[in-house]
């Protein structure tokens, strides 16, 4: 399965995946604690929804924008 999320780095309240309602550009915001340096925040954002769609980090994929905050990703095995 294939999603657009919305990444907040260096949040206080993550990590945390939640539905975004309002936002036209992606289905779900992350929140991590991770900042946006040397891609920790991209590896947050793979831990944080490996998590949540209870499947191994291997199985996240982030597909393109590496370097966004919005990003389309690839859930394998869910």
């Amino acid at each position: 399965m294939e999603l657009t999320v919305r990444v907040k780095p260096g949040s206080r309240r993550g990590p945390l995946v939640e539905p975004t309602p309002g936002d036209p550009a992606a289905s779900l915001t992350v929140h991590v604690r991770e900042r946006a340096v040397d891609g920790a925040a991209n590896a947050g954002v793979v831990a944080a929804l490996a998590a949540h769609f209870g499947v191994p980090r291997r199985d996240v994929e982030i597909v393109r924008g590496h370097t966004a905050r919005i990003k389309r990703v690839r859930v394998g095995g869910a």
